[in-house]
């Protein structure tokens, strides 16, 4: 059975992102509605689910990609998932809620809560992923989106040194990470996750268990921000609250331990495993909580406290006891509860209060009594104080920290690191509560302080509730959720656990008691200390930030920069230089290897080959005249293409000819409109040659002779190998009867290779918006801007027709050719709807039409100038580009809605009136995404020429009416 719901958990929070940005820009409240209607909505799929999983078993979703290579997009809920899920989805809920009143509205809301949506569905992604693959895909999406939250105020300077910090530690964790799946996966010999449950024995008794355990691990405990990685997780705080609050408790770095979690049954149980995760845990426990404490940043605190209580989890897990693994788990949900009402809490006393700075706060509590009581109760939950969910979870901790599962060093201490990192958590937590709302308030605040609106304490209040409700009542609160996590990862190794508040008198009882009274007693003798600190002593002077961007500074930007004297330059000619000659050493490499064979040539027709020679000597004097004369060298490049065209012709491929017909058209047009803005050339400099330019001229002769035989050899190879050889038999037979097409190069492109096409398309949006984006700042050659000797011509009309002045085009002095040019466009029209219409079964197709489309508008704008068109025709060309992939992306995905593969195309005859039965094929919409891909991305780069054209013949005629004021102010 496939359970869609899975599909719609992830997906919805990214389908929402798009559509909040196809909002309006003043759409604050709509697009907060549709955000927390998303999040609500995929909190109702995740509890709809449990019946499914409350059982102990598990559910999936598998969509078949690559099953030869263990590549299947596998989405899989369990108990320890589920609540996992549950966290990420209601926690979003709330942020969402706290969001409204946190964000100011000069923000921008939409691009915020895009990132925000993408990222909560990458962290539901990581949670729900039953493929290892899948999982390290959704790992980065974290990475990425959590990038631009952090760094959403980009005109701070802080926002995008921390999101920078954040981005390249944990990305450089997931390249770990994926190295050792894929060791994983080796061993195994699958990367679905429940095989790879299933093989623990297996993988431990590889020799490459020690490899793949260490890159795992990297992953993990950067993306979880533990030592020695934990430095970039304070310098993140610079990112709006509601992104640390969701980032610190539910997503970001929970996703370390979730992961460390989910693999405990394959990767735990031996000495590698607890002290590595060990000393990981145990460093980041105890200096966490002791740095926690002399932070003046309120976030900054939270932050260290976050480390910290990682660190508890990581050393849990490091144990490798199922009851360890238990107490774990249990904190992750306690840990979410507190620590993401604690941001929030924080958030509101920075908004009212106008500071955070724990130097510049005191006394709050007289104006804020409703958020200091919440701050408090989450405070003592965060310290382990009774009656609280904190409590109980540490003293799991405790419980586990006394037992002996090592005979090492490390087992000894745990006790010890134990009751002194909890103690400092007391002293952070009681000087949290004291240095904020107690005492005497400062003389004035930033910002006179005050209670928020009720639905932005809403949040902290449902969690703080949740902290008391579990703490009091755990067995009727959390315990049923907390049992199908734990056996969902336990299995039949799940251990008898009681969460009663009260277990006696025990040793775990008194070191809870050790740790509230020392902790307690620490701030009483440094309490006043901490407040004038400016840095931690010794472990302080480490400062993460600096000793980062010191070792990017010697590491990366050091080689870049030698990377760059080696191989970067200005000019375009020494990169095509590289470019090619790498092209010709990867496609020399096997040849000189395997060898390459030839069959016989055959008839030979001489009128074939003197065809073929005129197409070479047409790119053999282009390759001369660029030097010299541009626009004779595009018309030689132009009459090689058209020899392109009629070898195709020649050879049976009428919709290769076309295609690359309508292509030699357009872009011969698009770079002569560009030619305009290219430096003259210089005939001194072209006549001054020494001995250095002589051998320059020889190397790049050898390469292109080089390049040339090695295609010329490829080609009769391919050209003259018999047919048995090929794949082209496969695809006759198969065009028809599975494609649905008698074209079989069209069915090629938009069924067989439809993925390949989707990410072609992709490409050539990209490049449309990048040669757009560069053409935008584009400054041509100050010899450039002079109007052309043709228009210069047309001055008086220009002087009798102002209006259009700012628009001088070919219209003014070639009038008849415009007009014809003109009446051209429906004949343009109707051509490339009869390509596309018959692009399935005979020559045409997406691709075609859409440049014979983008043709039409060239042929506007050269007949009737910018101003004219633009002011009749309303383009839109990244429209076009948006709906083109979109189009072609959602013809792919409905088939997965029915149960196929991504892109699966289905075909059938249709009885139409008046024509009779006509074939019909999905794929036809795949093509029309191309089409609209197509127009959009050519007409963009004409847009992006033209308004370059008006903006330069606006400053020379500026220019020009400068110096006639000045002829006439000197007479």
């Amino acid at each position: 059975m496939e359970h869609y719901p899975l599909l719609f958990i992830v997906a919805l929070p990214f389908l929402a992102g798009i559509a909040a940005v196809l909002l309006p820009t003043d759409s604050r409240t709509p697009v907060t509605w549709l955000a927390g209607l998303t999040t609500l909505a995929c909190t109702a799929l995740i509890l709809s689910l449990y019946p499914a999983v409350a059982s102990g078993g598990s559910i999936r979703y598998d969509i078949t990609w690559m099953p030869s290579l263990g590549l299947d997009f596998t989405l899989r809920m369990d108990g320890f998932a589920w609540i996992f899920a549950l966290l990420v989805s209601a926690i979003g809920f709330l942020v969402v809620i706290y969001t409204r009143y946190y964000i100011s509205p000069e923000d921008p809301v939409r691009r915020f809560y895009l990132f925000f949506l993408a990222f909560k569905g990458s962290m539901l992604g990581v949670v729900l992923s039953g493929n290892l693959i899948v999982l390290v895909v959704f790992w980065e999406l974290t990475s990425i989106f959590s990038f631009l939250l952090i760094g959403y105020w980009h005109h701070n300077q802080r926002a995008r040194d921390g999101a920078r910090m954040a981005f390249t530690v944990t990305a450089i964790g997931g390249l770990a990470l994926l190295a050792g799946v894929l060791m994983i996966g080796h061993v195994v010999g699958s990367y679905d996750l429940d095989v790879v449950l299933a093989s623990g024995n297996m993988i431990r008794s590889s020799d490459l268990y020690v490899p793949a355990l260490l890159l795992v691990l990297l992953g993990a405990l950067t993306k979880s921000a533990q030592f020695p990685f934990h430095f970039w997780l304070p310098n993140a705080m610079a990112a709006p609250t509601p992104v640390s609050a969701f980032l610190h408790s539910a997503t970001m770095v929970k996703a370390g331990v979730f992961l460390m979690a989910r693999l405990w049954p394959v990767l735990s149980g031996t000495p590698e495993w607890f002290v590595i995760l060990g000393l990981a845990g145990m460093a980041s426990l105890v200096l966490g909580a002791y740095l926690a404490m002399f932070q003046q940043d309120l976030k900054g605190m939270l932050a260290y406290s976050t480390i910290s209580h990682l660190g508890l989890i990581t050393m849990l897990l490091s144990l490798g006891s199922p009851l360890a693994a238990v107490a774990a788990i249990f904190h992750m949900l306690n840990h979410a509860t507190f620590k993401a009402s604690l941001f929030m809490a924080a958030g509101i006393i920075d908004h009212e209060a106008g500071t955070r700075d724990l130097r510049r706060l005191s006394g709050l509590f007289r104006y804020m009594p409703i958020t200091g009581t919440l701050a408090m109760v989450a405070s003592a939950a965060m310290a382990g104080v009774p009656l609280l969910n904190g409590f109980l979870s540490k003293e799991m901790f405790f419980a586990e920290a006394i037992e002996t599962h090592e005979d090492s060093w490390v087992d000894t201490i745990a006790p010890y690191a134990a009751v002194l990192g909890s103690a400092l958590a007391v002293t952070y937590s009681i000087r949290l509560i004291h240095s904020i709302f107690l005492g005497a308030p400062p003389e004035s605040f930033p910002r006179e302080p005050h209670e928020p609106p009720f639905w932005m304490r809403f949040p902290v209040m449902f969690l703080v509730m949740a902290c008391l409700v579990i703490g009091v009542v755990p067995g009727l609160t959390v315990g049923p959720f907390l049992h199908i996590a734990v056996s969902s990862i336990l299995g039949d190794a799940t251990p008898q656990y009681s969460l009663a508040i009260w277990h006696g008198f025990n040793l775990p009882l008194a070191m809870s008691v050790a740790a509230l009274a020392a902790g307690s007693v620490l701030y009483l003798l440094i309490g006043n200390y901490l407040e004038r600190a400016e840095s931690a002593p010794i472990f302080g002077r480490l400062n993460g930030q600096r000793m980062f961007e010191q070792a990017t500074i010697a590491v990366s930007w050091r080689w870049a920069r030698i990377v760059e004297d080696l191989f970067g330059t200005r000019r375009l000619q020494p990169q095509m230089r590289l470019l090619v000659a790498a092209a010709i050493t990867a496609g020399a490499t096997p040849f000189l290897l395997s060898g390459v064979g030839f069959g016989s040539l055959g008839t030979m027709d001489f009128a074939f080959m003197g065809l073929w020679c005129v197409g070479m000597g047409c790119a053999l004097a282009a390759a001369y005249q660029a030097k010299f004369h541009r626009l004779a060298a595009l018309a030689l490049l132009a009459c090689t293409g058209l020899v392109t065209c009629i070898t195709f012709f020649w050879l049976s491929a009428p919709d290769l000819a076309a295609t690359q017909l309508v292509v030699e058209i357009v872009t011969t047009v698009l770079i002569l409109l560009g030619l305009r803005w290219l430096p003259k050339r210089s005939e001194a400099l072209l006549e001054r040659r020494g001995w250095w330019d002589r051998v320059r001229r020889a190397r790049d002769l050898t390469i292109a002779v080089l390049a040339g035989v090695g295609m010329t050899i490829i080609s009769y190879a391919v050209m003259t190998r018999a047919q048995g050889d090929t794949i082209a038999g496969f695809f006759l037979d198969k065009a028809y009867s599975e494609g649905g097409g008698r074209n079989v190069v069209n069915v090629i492109l938009v069924d067989f290779r439809g993925f390949d096409t989707l990410g072609e398309i992709t490409v050539l949006g990209i490049v449309g918006l990048t040669v757009f984006a560069l053409l935008r700042r584009f400054r041509p050659a100050p010899d450039t801007i002079q109007r052309p000797e043709q228009q210069l011509i047309q001055r008086e009309y220009d002087e009798a027709e102002p209006d259009r002045r700012a628009d001088a085009t070919a219209s003014e002095y070639l009038y008849v050719p415009s007009v014809i040019m003109q009446w051209m466009f429906p004949v343009v029209i109707v051509l490339a709807a009869y390509l596309f219409l018959r692009g399935h079964d005979a020559p045409g197709g997406g691709f075609a039409a859409g440049v014979a489309m983008a043709a039409g508008f060239i042929l506007q704008y050269m007949a009737a100038g910018t101003v004219w068109v633009e002011h009749r025709l309303r383009i839109l060309p990244v429209v076009w580009i948006g709906g083109g992939l979109l189009v072609a992306a959602l013809t792919g995905a409905v088939p997965m809605l029915l149960g196929n593969a991504f892109l699966t195309s289905y075909f059938q005859y249709v009885e139409l009136p008046l024509l009779g039965k006509v074939p019909l094929a999905s794929a036809s919409l795949f093509d029309l995404g191309v089409f609209s891909l197509v127009v959009g991305a050519t007409v963009l780069m004409l847009i992006a020429i033209a308004h370059q054209s008006i903006r330069r013949l606006r400053a020379a005629r500026q220019e020009e009416e400068r110096h006639m004021e000045e002829r006439q102010a000197w007479n």
